[in-house]
């Protein structure tokens, strides 16, 4: 579980007809795009311009359990929560909602990336308490 302490993001999703599928609700597959974009949106919106300039965001893995259907009409917020951070690996827990409603969840594991040289870079201290006050 997210320690309490942790930056919440809320992140709209906008649904497209072309996210509907044949049974007519939103297809599973759109879900992780929307994980990437609600994390990399936390990420903009709490790290510092030159952190963000200097850093990119690969997915690792994705946990996906999902709870409700969702359909054309529905307004979707996705909360992004960052669970911990390790080495060059972040960990974020993202709940996609409508209203109260939990609709799915996901469990993921990015890892962070030097913009220039594109391998994998820790994630200095100072920008992890950003999104993790209490962490050591």
């Amino acid at each position: 579980m997210a320690e309490t302490t942790a930056q919440q993001h809320d992140f709209p999703i906008d649904i497209e007809p072309r996210d509907i599928d044949f049974m007519g609700h939103v297809n599973n597959a759109n879900y992780l795009n929307w994980v990437q974009e609600a994390v990399l949106s936390h990420w903009r919106k709490v790290a510092p311009p030159n952190a963000v300039a200097a850093h990119l965001w690969v997915a690792l893995k994705h946990e996906i359990t999902y709870r409700k259907p969702a359909f054309l009409d529905d307004e979707l917020i996705a909360v992004s929560i960052a669970e911990k951070v390790q080495g060059a690996s972040a960990f974020f827990e993202t709940v996609i909602k409508r209203g109260e409603e939990v609709v799915a969840e996901v469990r993921s594991r990015w890892c962070c990336l030097d913009a220039e040289t594109m391998r994998p870079k820790y994630i200095a201290r100072e920008i992890s308490r950003l999104f993790l006050p209490k962490q050591d």
